[in-house]
């Protein structure tokens, strides 16, 4: 963020925690993937105070922009936030950590997937959840991938039609990157959803991913950043009901870019 004067120390430190310290009483909680621009304009539409917004990422996302599809958000709504009274608390790498709110056991879940491991170890920690379906072609998963997100997805169809004994890795997010498919190939996995499947000519990470997946006949099915990531942070509105705090999900943008 370029803005720090609105930034606290502990996330300067951290990047992760409460980035906006507006208010120190909580009235109600709102949750989203990105603190995109359109969530925040619903937010302060509400002209509700003493708010706690929970997001998955720090920054807003738009991939077709330049570069990083990230963006700060601008000061005009660092301003308008502080003055409405609405904090800014952000969990990433933690909310991708596997557990009952993390982002791709509650898509495994969301997809009527039987959970039996996991795999992806990044930052010490393991983000991708193996499971097992009933449906034996990746034609049958696309649909009931559709179905679940709402929308169409991109189906990178590399190998035979059919899920091998029933087994899919789901990595929410951007799970495009060469280390992760090397991973599903040793385990003789041939069915993979992700949420970016888009080539990025010149950065290896994501040349090699499109390498692997060709070269092994893994099948992968691209659902976009946003939608693979938004059933954690829904999980997210029940944990704070659990603990009393009245709270509801921002529905926010996927992008077909993603794909």
């Amino acid at each position: 963020m370029r803005f720090n004067n609105y930034i606290t120390p502990s996330f300067k430190r951290r990047y992760m925690g409460v980035m906006l310290g507006n208010t120190g009483k909580i009235e109600k909680v709102y949750t989203a993937v990105f603190p995109d621009l359109d969530i925040l304009d619903k937010l302060l539409a509400t002209k509700e105070r003493e708010i706690l917004l929970f997001t998955h990422h720090a920054m807003g996302y738009d991939p077709t922009i330049s570069g990083l599809p990230f963006y700060d958000i601008p000061e005009e709504y660092l301003q308008k936030l502080k003055k409405q009274r609405i904090s800014l608390y952000t969990l990433h790498n933690p909310l991708d950590k596997n557990g009952e709110f993390s982002t791709s056991v509650n898509l495994a879940k969301n997809l009527g997937l039987e959970l039996t491991g996991e795999f992806c170890e990044y930052d010490g920690m393991k983000v991708g959840i193996l499971g097992k379906t009933e449906l034996k072609s990746i034609l049958e998963l696309v649909e009931r991938v559709k179905s679940t997100v709402g929308h169409e997805v991109r189906l990178l169809a590399n190998g035979d039609h059919e899920i091998h004994e029933g087994r899919v890795a789901v990595a929410a997010g951007g799970g495009n990157l060469g280390f992760v498919v090397k991973e599903i190939a040793d385990l003789g996995i041939n069915t993979y959803i992700t949420g970016c499947t888009r080539e990025v000519p010149g950065f290896e990470p994501v040349d090699e991913f499109h390498r692997v997946i060709s070269e092994n006949k893994i099948n992968v099915i691209g659902a976009t950043h946003y939608s693979t990531e938004k059933f954690a942070c829904i999980a997210m509105t029940g944990y704070f009901r659990q603990i009393g705090i009245p709270s509801a999900f921002l529905e926010g943008r996927y992008h077909f870019e993603d794909l």
